[in-house]
């Protein structure tokens, strides 16, 4: 007999280019968890005109008496500034997981990504100088407007995906410490056995060891320049030093 429907226990928020696809693939090979319809259900950002069953219905409904827990993973998530509330208001008691990578490398693998994809046609250096103008606006009309989307909001905003000590408060005024997970993705590259299994003990599930951590979404990219390099290093200086007090850790990308 099927249980009646119910949200996930956990959600991967980003970030975008941060190792969201090979963390959410790790954890549906967890026999205790199931796999949504998609990594990307985009619920409470980009289809939020949809009724609450639809959100249900993109997840497996467990049997009587089977422990299973579901979850999905949309970076987007913890970019949008409507999305914390909008979770909390859903789901209060859902576990929220973040992977912050380096913003230097996370901006520069979300250019080349979108060369690579049709979405940029601007030198990274242009694209860059480009974000102010492309956002003008764009927030105002997001908090106003609780249908409006934004493309060059949900696209082109390389330098600003970066500045987690913007995006974070909003989680953590809403969610207590127990439900709040902060990882760093340079972790989950290194050792990606010992961060899928932190995150098993955030989410109260036995150790379980899978044969290959396979990378997922991992693409090659040029070198860019020293100078746009440096620019990037000394534009997140300031933003990093405000995330590490707040986090109470040193991220250690300076």
């Amino acid at each position: 007999m099927k249980q009646p429907s119910k949200p996930p226990e956990f959600i991967i928020i980003g970030v975008q280019k941060g190792g969201t696809t090979s963390l959410y693939n790790y954890l549906i090979q967890h026999p205790q968890i199931a796999p949504a319809a998609q990594k990307e259900i985009h619920y409470f950002d980009l289809n939020f005109d949809k009724t609450p069953d639809w959100y249900y219905s993109q997840f497996p409904q467990p049997e009587s008496g089977e422990f299973q827990l579901t979850g999905e993973a949309s970076p987007y998530y913890i970019f949008h500034p409507r999305v914390p509330e909008r979770i909390h208001n859903f789901s209060p008691k859902v576990k929220i997981i973040a992977l912050l990578r380096n913003p230097v490398e996370r901006a520069i693998s979300h250019y080349h990504y979108y060369i690579k994809i049709g979405y940029e046609s601007l030198s990274l250096e242009s694209a860059i100088a480009s974000e102010p103008d492309r956002l003008k606006g764009e927030i105002a009309k997001l908090l106003s407007s609780p249908n409006y989307y934004s493309y060059e909001h949900q696209h082109h905003t390389y330098l600003s995906r970066g500045i987690y000590a913007d995006q974070l408060p909003a989680w953590m005024q809403l969610f207590p410490k127990s439900q709040l997970l902060i990882l760093k993705s340079e972790d989950l590259y290194i050792n990606p056995c010992g961060t899928y299994h932190t995150v098993l003990e955030f989410l109260d599930l036995p150790p379980h060891q899978l044969q290959t951590y396979e990378k997922y979404n991992s693409n090659q990219y040029p070198p860019v320049g020293e100078k746009v390099y440096e620019q990037l290093k000394a534009y997140y200086r300031s933003h990093n030093q405000r995330l590490a007090q707040m986090c109470d850790r040193d991220f250690g990308w300076d």
